[in-house]
């Protein structure tokens, strides 16, 4: 099918240098192959991760400003914030003054309610991924490798699972598979806690088991591990614990407090019975634990001390490899269409089992680094999204409409032949507007060609090249591990010699400083001072 659309799209010259690449390079693209592979699923995720870094660095802080109170009663002294937030700091300083002056706080409400917090469902391989990568610091691409390994050691069950549920016949076998743990140091006290107690069937249910079920641990005790495998190991078995167990019960108390026409809130929670989040003594992120005194509607209190918080609003974090997981799962929440969005609820971009070498595709192509736990893009990965950003091969609906089309097909709704049409046309279309960004691509400037004296030499991220199709002169930007720069290139072009440039490698990785010339066939070689009339290709 790429060989037709390769002889229908325009020409092969046409594509010649887009980005560095050829014509045949750029259907890999497409087709998502091949050593340039940016498919359907890689370039709207490279598109997540670009757009998200852009957000991030283009992000303008606007600074607003708090008040922040101290109060108590009964030798419990507490803060409290200020729900309205300041543009401008004149105002939130008169209201400061007016607080003061008041010495005291005045309780508006208070609201005590129970709150019974379900354990998690079970891991699937997408969340073990991001639980992993947030607690581990693991990447996707490791977590999968050593979950297969745990596998392989028959410590597991299958990892590339996309389900969150078991089955009731597994079900009937977790009471032995927690019996196990009542052996392993870690959960061994927890284990033996449960042992008699009626087990939470939330993750229970036939009808949402694809065909693999949810990730538990399996009837053999581990061995000796690697402290990576533990750690996976651990993760799986700890969730299978919290999944099983009963509900978390909280008591969250919420206080709203006023003064001088301002108001002010406080919230504390006091764990009544702790339930599933026993097992790893786990505190939800962003959990207010403020002790408060008990308090009633009306009822004054004396004002120890306010402040006036100076603040910034921030913007969304880079992705890291688990808030990107999600992204890429939940792609089609940002779709408007219901159909699509509904086609997409359970797939977004990739699966489970394929998410991570989407990623590590990405990291293979040097489209993105790692900084740390964050995703940033390559020069290269902007390029290439500034490129396709709004064209159809990083359109997340068209995945959406992809995967309505197999839901379709495999219900008998839709034709398989008319599926396979449709995506030839979707092939040609992206296709073709790869082929057509070739000149968006291109810096001209006013630079005859020293070898035909006739062509314009245009300037590419990865070559130097002249417009004349029979002349066929080609600069590469890469020489010897140094990037040339459009300014070097440029004096090459014009007097057919470069000064010295510092920085060059040789193959035994070796620094040395060379000037580069054309010799008589118009290669680049490199001439080195010390050894004037003698050149090294």
């Amino acid at each position: 099918m790429y060989d037709n659309l390769f002889r229908s799209a325009k020409t092969r010259s046409e594509a010649d240098w887009l980005i560095g690449i050829n014509a045949s390079q750029a259907l890999s693209i497409a087709a998502g192959r091949g050593t340039y592979s940016l498919g359907r699923v890689q370039t709207p995720t490279l598109a997540m991760i670009c757009s998200r870094y852009l957000e991030n660095k283009n992000f303008v802080p606007q600074k607003y400003w708090q008040l922040k109170l101290q109060t108590g009663k009964d030798s419990i002294e507490f803060s409290a914030l200020s729900e309205e937030k300041f543009d401008s700091q004149q105002p939130v300083i008169d209201k400061l003054q007016i607080i003061k002056e008041s010495g005291q706080v005045q309780v508006k409400s208070v609201e005590c309610k129970k709150v019974n917090q379900e354990p998690p469902l079970l891991y699937d391989l997408t969340t073990l991924q991001k639980e992993a990568n947030t607690k581990l610091n693991f990447s996707a691409d490791k977590t999968l490798s050593i979950a297969q390994k745990l596998y392989g050691g028959k410590l597991i069950s299958y990892p590339r699972t996309g389900s969150r549920y078991i089955s009731q016949d597994v079900f009937d076998e977790i009471p032995e598979r927690i019996s196990l743990l009542e052996t392993y140091d870690r959960f061994a006290g927890y284990a033996k806690s449960m042992k008699g107690s009626n087990l939470n069937r939330r993750t229970v249910d036939d009808k949402k088991v694809t065909d693999h079920h949810a990730l538990i641990i399996t009837e053999n005790k581990p061995g000796s591990l690697q402290a990576d495998e533990q750690a996976i190991y651990e993760l799986v078995a700890g969730r299978m614990l919290e999944a099983f167990s009963e509900k978390c019960v909280k008591e969250v108390t919420s206080i709203s407090l006023t003064s001088g026409e301002s108001i002010f809130a406080v919230k504390g929670t006091v764990i009544k019975s702790a339930g599933w989040r026993a097992v790893f003594n786990a505190q939800e992120e962003g959990e207010e634990n403020t002790v408060l005194p008990a308090l009633n509607g009306g009822e004054n209190l004396p004002l120890s001390d306010i402040e006036l918080l100076e603040k910034q609003t921030k913007p969304k974090p880079l992705h890291t490899e688990s808030s990107l997981l999600s992204a890429m799962e939940n792609a089609g929440k940002e779709l408007e269409d219901a159909e699509l969005k509904a086609s997409m609820k359970d797939s977004g971009i990739g699966t489970p089992a394929t998410r991570a070498a989407i990623i590590e595709t990405l990291f293979t192509r040097q489209y993105i680094v790692r900084e740390k736990k964050a995703l940033v893009p390559t020069e290269k990965g902007l390029a290439v999204y500034d490129i396709v950003r709004n064209k159809k091969i990083a359109d997340v609906e068209m995945t959406g409409m992809w995967e309505n089309a197999l839901s379709k097909i495999e219900s008998g709704e839709m034709n398989p032949d008319t599926f396979h049409k449709s995506t030839e046309v979707h092939a040609s279309q992206i296709t073709s507007e790869l082929l057509e960004v070739q000149l968006t691509l291109s810096t001209q400037q006013d630079l005859t060609c020293p070898k035909c004296g006739t062509g314009r030499i245009l300037l590419y991220p990865k070559v130097a090249k002249c417009d004349n199709a029979d002349c066929g002169l080609v600069i590469f930007r890469n020489k010897s591990d140094k990037q040339l720069t459009d300014k070097q290139v440029t004096e090459l072009a014009t007097a057919k010699k470069t000064g010295v440039i510092k920085g060059f490698k040789s193959k035994a990785g070796k620094s040395f400083d060379a000037s580069l010339a054309f010799d008589e066939q118009f290669n680049v070689v490199f001439v080195f001072p010390e050894k004037k009339g003698k050149s090294r290709k």
